[in-house]
């Protein structure tokens, strides 16, 4: 029988068992130059006994920013930062794959550069809110991607993705879910459009293929990730035919030879099941129990078939050495959703490890937190 703490091979890669850490944004990109915090390698290099790490959402482009201080991956100083994070994985025997994040209609044009304004595939504004420096403002009414833009952003992402592979990266995950950009291309209200974009399943699915095709093509399919949240509903989102729209897509994706496919699960749990079997090489699932929290619990879909790795978020957050802390049962620190986004050093690197925690006066935490379930954090 399969367990989480087996190891498996990805994209030609061998891992070192069966537990991702999930993309999580962390909001410490401080500076006008979008790069990540010194204290990033340190944050990274404490979780590498994943199986696999990704990134926070990493933007593409300029225009891609969605929310303050999160970081990028188009400027050669960039890339010297993100070389740091890896690096300090790699010495752990760690492997790290980088989020690409476009937030699309989700932004302000105040976290961009003077004159730019949100994109998306229709000029629709999404009725929700983002963060900015000067506090929540009400999403606005977004530019609509002409062909041309439509082009230059596939190649955006082409460039991070090689800008990726510069910077020391394993691979590169492409983020399809949650309300953002691909997702924006993929629902049913987000994109209106009338040209080979927009419509049918089989064309609000082509920025994705296509994107992921160029991508793929520039640093090898076996480097290249992609992640879904089906019918998820976050960021104003609607899928009014997604069971039809998901098959095409991971059919399509499928044909490409990705190392793998990502899916954080909505209560359809059916769908799930029609997607593995569709999905040829790796399926790394983020497994949905709402109103309880993952733990462990969730390992056993591993036993059953269900999913070859298990995604934990904000478990992994809490807990830089979750996979030790599974495999015996726990104890688990609580996460401080107080320093989610934002911040220093506090509630970023300095919960403890079991080694750290046995070694503090009081070997045990005062409150020992053993959940089931730990949700993602909603922003990533």
């Amino acid at each position: 029988m399969t367990t989480a703490f087996d190891p498996i091979t990805l994209g030609g890669r061998g891992l070192a068992n069966r537990i991702a850490m999930a993309p999580m944004s962390r909001s410490r990109a401080y500076g006008s130059d979008a790069s990540p915090s010194p204290s990033a390698a340190l944050y990274y290099r404490q979780r590498s006994s994943a199986g696999l790490i990704v990134t926070e959402g990493i933007q593409p482009s300029a225009v891609a920013r969605g929310y303050p201080a999160t970081p990028g991956l188009y400027t050669p100083k960039q890339v010297t930062s993100w070389q740091a994070v890896t690096k300090a994985v790699h010495q752990e025997g760690g492997v790290i794959f980088a989020q690409l994040m476009h937030a699309g209609r989700i932004g302000h044009p105040s976290l961009l550069p003077p004159g730019v304004s949100p994109v998306a595939p229709s000029p629709i504004a999404a009725d929700a809110s983002v963060f900015t420096p000067n506090g929540p403002r009400s999403c606005m009414m977004p530019h609509e991607l002409t062909d041309d833009e439509i082009a230059q952003t596939i190649n955006d992402f082409v460039n991070a993705a090689l800008n990726a592979v510069a910077a020391g990266f394993d691979g590169v995950e492409i983020h399809g879910a949650n309300g953002f950009l691909i997702h924006q291309f993929l629902s049913t209200n987000a994109n209106q459009r009338t040209d080979r974009w927009g419509g049918p399943a089989a064309n609000r699915i082509r920025f994705a293929v296509e994107l992921s095709t160029a991508v793929a093509g520039a640093i090898g399919c076996n480097r290249v990730g992609f992640q879904v949240s089906p019918a998820n509903p976050y960021n104003d989102i609607v899928e009014d035919d997604y069971h039809e729209t998901y098959a095409a897509l991971v059919t399509e994706l499928a044909g490409l030879g990705l190392g793998y496919l990502a899916v954080a699960e909505g209560p359809d749990r059916g769908l799930t099941r029609k997607l593995r079997a569709l999905w040829p090489e790796v399926f790394i699932l983020n497994p949905f129990t709402s109103p309880e929290v993952t733990g462990l619990r969730e390992l056993r879909l591993i036993e059953e078939g269900t999913a070859d790795m298990i995604a934990f978020g904000a478990l992994f957050l809490a807990n830089p050495d979750l996979p030790q802390r599974l495999a015996q049962g726990g104890p688990f620190n609580q996460p401080d959703p107080s320093t989610y986004y934002g911040g220093g050093d506090k509630g970023y690197t300095d919960y403890p490890d079991l080694r750290t925690a046995s070694q503090s006066a009081g070997s045990t935490p005062d409150s020992p937190y053993v959940p089931d379930r730990v949700d993602d954090l909603k922003r990533c």
